[in-house]
């Protein structure tokens, strides 16, 4: 009867020679088995996604209407056009991804502490902060864009910017920061209240307790939620074209009131995606990072 050897630690590439130890003939048709299941597994993965291209091919050129759709929205002459000024446009899109992103995480934070802070004396304080995050995350971006980008100037306040670059980054901030403090307002609430008490224990005042200790864990218990609100904004920020500014869609839409031709917006989407993209990865990235180390017990 071969009783198996003691393995050696999961994940380990190769055997330590320096021990002795020598993988039985059971465990090598284990690995065997694991790695032609895989390749199996990879094999017909992409046999299905090959079929199901392939159909989805043949379901759309077959249309009646493929060839008028395929002139209206896939003209390679006008998408050669439009790409130039589209790539030009999205510079401004990301400077608003940049600046309210910024703004947004600070704003957020700040209305999420407000929301948070004990004792009596802070109840107007609390009950703003709850009144502001309901009113914007209720009202609905495109009504919000509106109201500030159009209704501000109609005002004609003096010293007040009509800039609809500025109006429109502050109505994507006032929105997302109602998002972003709810976020960080339930990484707040989740750190455990021992933790708290264990910084006042050791003579942290409360505010000191709240910088120290909790929220250094509640901003990094909440990263993947943060960064798929930042992934909706860098879309959103091609609403500010509703406005005047010339961003990426505007640039499309110039174009398409000139020719009638859609190719255009169809390169404007491709690239906010191909924008989009990266952070989304990087964020399904730093979750399964995350949720690996809060597994093995490297998050509190």
């Amino acid at each position: 009867m071969t009783v198996d050897k003691e393995e050696p630690a999961v994940g380990s590439g190769e055997h330590d020679a320096r021990d002795g130890y020598v993988p039985s003939q059971r465990r090598l048709d284990r690995e065997r088995y694991k790695r032609v299941r895989a390749r199996r597994a990879t094999a017909i993965g992409a046999l299905s996604t090959l079929v199901t291209g392939a159909v989805l091919y043949l379901v759309v050129v077959n249309a009646p209407g493929w060839p008028r759709t395929k002139e209206t929205f896939f003209d390679w002459g006008y998408a050669r056009e439009a790409l130039p000024k589209v790539l030009e446009g999205l510079w401004l899109n990301v400077r608003l991804l940049l600046v309210c992103g910024a703004a947004v995480l600070v704003l957020g934070m700040l209305i999420a502490v407000a929301r948070t802070l004990r004792g009596p004396v802070f109840f107007p304080l609390r009950v703003l902060a709850a009144a502001y995050t309901d009113f914007f995350r209720g009202l609905p971006l495109i009504i919000n864009l509106m109201i500030v980008v159009l209704g501000v100037p109609a005002l004609r306040l003096q010293g007040v910017t009509v800039d609809p670059v500025l109006l429109g980054g502050t109505a994507l901030t006032l929105t997302y920061s109602a998002y972003v403090a709810e976020v960080f307002r339930a990484g707040i609430e989740s750190v455990h209240p021992s933790q708290r008490a264990a910084a006042r224990s050791l003579g942290l005042s409360n505010r000191q307790a709240l910088r120290y200790v909790v929220l250094p864990q509640a901003v990094r218990r909440q990263v993947p939620p943060l960064l798929n609100d930042l992934v909706s904004l860098q879309k959103d920020t091609g609403l500010v074209s509703i406005g005047g500014a010339v961003d990426a869609v505007r640039a499309a839409d110039i174009i398409v009131g000139r020719s009638l031709n859609y190719t255009p917006y169809i390169v404007a989407g491709l690239v906010f995606v191909a924008l989009t993209i990266p952070m989304t990865r990087f964020t399904d990235w730093v979750t399964a990072r995350m949720d690996r180390r809060r597994a093995q017990g490297g998050i509190t």
